[in-house]
């Protein structure tokens, strides 16, 4: 789940819809807020696909409000207007009290029901106030702050969804979040720079010899644009490495997707090297029969194999997370 996968964009019109009355009708909510997920990520919800039913309904219900969080900032009224009008509506769900449209009154059900620390959607709302912003990132420390953010957040919404909150177990949930938004920055590095935008480390790129700015302002891919995608991808695979470990540590019926989301996400990564690191020129996608076989295979093997890693410390970059518990 985690942001700025273009699919499914405008989704947030949904968010809107005022059926069921001011009270609404939960069933309905949630069933919308499914609609949101199916049409606004398609590796994600192939994965959700395999949550049992009392997890996949609040975690639809979260993605939902991410989806329509992001669509806000980038479509909507944008900037900084959209980031403070969702956190108004944030603070409406907290104190059960939500605006109407199925998105906000069902996430005000799972935190009241859940008791879903708010931290994480406030970080959320942080981490879309910084792209409203133009944000950089000078180092991997900088970027894994966003990425923190934007996506570990969500990884420890999924992990209370699940009723495990155990420090290990959040560390391992946010680091599985910051890889896969790793991996997101490296599939779109040229789609981001289209649109004015530029997460890769600004360092490694001075260090390959290149200007951000004139890259940016002219972005084509060569052999140094390769090197930092590579550099970043394997910053990412550490990080799938650890999140592994975190795998035993949730219930068994939850293992599989958070698996098949770990293997679809990490398979990414595979495609933007087979095309020779090139995620300037083109955007990397994994086939519906590659999602399939790796389904088939988190369904195999939901638990992976792993040596050690489970008790390493959180990020720096997530600790606040972990601590918000």
């Amino acid at each position: 789940m985690p942001r700025r996968s273009p699919e499914g964009a405008g989704a947030d019109r949904a968010g809107k819809s005022d059926k069921g009355g001011a009270s609404g009708d939960a069933a309905a909510d949630v069933a919308a807020c499914k609609e949101l997920l199916r049409r606004g990520s398609k590796s994600f919800a192939a994965a959700s696909l395999l949550l049992p039913e009392r997890v996949r309904d609040p975690v639809a219900v979260v993605y939902a409000f991410c989806r329509v969080a992001d669509d806000e900032v980038d479509e909507g009224i944008g900037g900084l207007g959209a980031v403070r009008a969702l956190e108004r509506r944030l603070d409406r769900a907290c104190a059960g009290t939500p605006e109407e449209g199925p998105v906000d009154r069902a996430l005000a059900r799972v935190m009241a029901e859940r008791a879903l620390p708010r931290v994480f959607l406030e970080a959320l709302l942080e981490g879309l106030q910084w792209d409203a912003e133009g944000r950089r990132y000078a180092t991997l420390s900088a970027l894994n702050a966003y990425a923190a953010r934007v996506a570990g957040a969500v990884g420890a919404v999924m992990a209370v969804l699940m009723d495990t909150r155990s420090e290990e177990a959040l560390a391992r949930a946010c680091d599985l979040g910051v890889a896969m938004q790793l991996t997101n920055v490296a599939r779109d590095v040229g789609e981001d720079a289209r649109r004015g935008r530029l997460y890769l480390p600004e360092a490694w790129l001075r260090e390959e010899g290149m200007d951000p700015d004139a890259w940016l302002a002219r972005p084509l891919f060569d052999a140094r644009v390769g090197r930092v995608v590579a550099r970043l991808l394997g910053a990412a695979e550490a990080l799938y490495r650890r999140a592994d470990a975190g795998i035993a540590m949730l219930p068994r019926d939850c293992r599989p997707a958070i698996r098949a989301a770990s293997l679809i996400y990490a398979d990414i990564g595979r495609v933007v090297v087979a095309r020779r690191l090139d995620s300037v020129t083109g955007r990397a996608v994994t086939s519906k029969g590659r999602k399939a076989w790796l389904l088939m295979q988190a369904l195999a093997s939901p638990t992976p194999e792993v040596r050690g890693g489970g008790d390493a410390p959180p990020l720096a970059e997530t600790r606040f997370l972990v601590e918000a518990r």
